[in-house]
């Protein structure tokens, strides 16, 4: 078998191998004609789709080095440098615990029960590290209390 293809090889060989080549080459030149002719078709078609991918990319990018800044936790006080940053805020200790339930989703009569107090003191409370905190909301005051380092990131609900 081996000599009859040695054979047809030396006959008709580089014919073939030619052959074959060319119409490779033919191929190539119709693809690549295609091509440029669908691209010159359809220019203004690629230029707004290539427009398109660099702003979503760009945006992409934007909302990543955005909320990456805004996600760095910060590490709570603790120790003297707790007590501290609570007495230059003037919190006094149990409104810090009375922070600690808002954080954890307690509402003012589930911190009441537990701290075995009326509901009223509960709202006074709130109130009092709403305004020492510069805040209008819990939700606000939590987050506030979390930036400077009274709270960690995560709290377990209860």
């Amino acid at each position: 078998m081996a000599k009859l293809y040695k054979q047809l090889f030396s006959q008709f060989g580089w014919t073939i191998l030619l052959y074959g080549l060319g119409m490779g080459l033919l191929l190539v030149v119709l693809q690549t004609a295609r091509y440029r002719f669908l691209i010159l078709d359809h220019a203004q078609e690629l230029y707004f789709g290539l427009i398109a991918l660099l702003f979503t990319g760009l945006g992409i990018w934007a909302g990543r080095q955005l909320t990456a800044r805004l996600a760095k936790p910060t590490k709570p006080l603790s120790g003297d440098a707790l007590e501290q940053t609570l007495a230059k805020l003037g919190i006094t200790p149990r409104e810090y615990e009375v922070l600690q339930l808002i954080a954890q989703g307690l509402s003012n009569q589930e911190i009441a029960g537990r701290m075995f107090v009326s509901l009223n003191t509960i709202k006074t409370h709130t109130s009092n590290l709403f305004s020492k905190l510069d805040a209008q909301r819990r939700t606000q005051a939590v987050q506030k209390a979390q930036a400077i380092g009274l709270l960690s990131g995560t709290h377990p609900k209860v």
